[in-house]
């Protein structure tokens, strides 16, 4: 099985360490993984901004990229979601077709769906509270979203339950926005911020020593404001809690 590892440019940039755990996890399974160096930006900002042509070469370059792997694997939900669900309304619109969009996984997913697997020997003797991200329960299905009423699952606390001492949490409003949405912190930044801090109040009220989650923009949004603010929590990317010990 052939991997092509997705690292979105954001992560690449600041948090390398969460590239880094997902070769790990990967290789550890046997996998071939292969990091294509010159890959770059999925194209998600521009979109989201209303700039969809701008998107057009980027996701031109991935879709050349990545098309010949079995699989495309990323450790962001919602670079994920863009590529699986917009790359084929914009490829359409010069003729192409998104090689890419029905092998591309979330890790979590990945994991969970396509590996199934039910044995990790890390150990992570800490409380932490589980982030469920827009993207990665409405548009993934990591977890059960709860205006669906449906019966209740979560792909990555069953991933959690693999490591030895984790004690997982989540917090009230388990899937409330945290206030990232990507350009929404960029043009409504007091609202975003009070976003993220109602949610990190509610993580915090768990008792937890960590924040985890699958989706990296999250994280890093809530982040920033843990560190800005010095409120007693932190963030960890889930990845790096299923390699511990790898």
């Amino acid at each position: 099985m052939k991997i092509g590892l997705f690292i979105p440019c954001y992560v690449n940039t600041v948090y390398p360490e969460v590239a880094i755990a997902s070769y790990k996890l990967l290789t550890h399974f046997g996998l071939d993984v292969d990091y294509p160096v010159d890959q770059t930006c999925c194209g998600q900002p521009m979109a989201n901004a209303g700039f969809e042509n701008k998107a057009l070469p980027l996701a031109n370059r991935f879709n050349s990229m990545f098309e010949t792997f079995d699989y495309v694997v990323a450790p962001s939900g919602s670079c994920v979601g863009f590529v699986k669900d917009s790359y084929p309304k914009i490829l359409e619109k010069e003729g192409c077709l998104s090689e890419v969009s029905s092998k591309v996984y979330d890790i979590c997913e990945f994991l969970h769906d396509i590996l199934k697997i039910n044995k990790l020997p890390g150990r992570f003797q800490h409380k932490v509270s589980l982030h469920n991200s827009c993207h990665g329960l409405r548009e993934l299905k990591l977890g059960s979203a709860s205006e669906l009423n449906i019966p209740s699952f979560s792909k990555v606390k069953d991933l959690l339950g693999l490591i030895e001492g984790v004690e997982v949490v989540e917090p009230a409003k388990v899937d409330e926005c945290c206030g990232f949405g990507g350009m929404f912190s960029i043009e409504e930044p007091a609202v975003s911020i009070c976003m993220g801090q109602d949610k990190i109040k509610n993580h915090i009220n768990t008792g937890a020593e960590f924040i985890t989650g699958p989706d990296s923009s999250c994280l890093m949004h809530m982040g920033g404001i843990i560190e800005k603010q010095n409120l007693p929590i932190k963030t960890i990317h889930v990845v790096q809690i299923l390699s511990a010990g790898l």
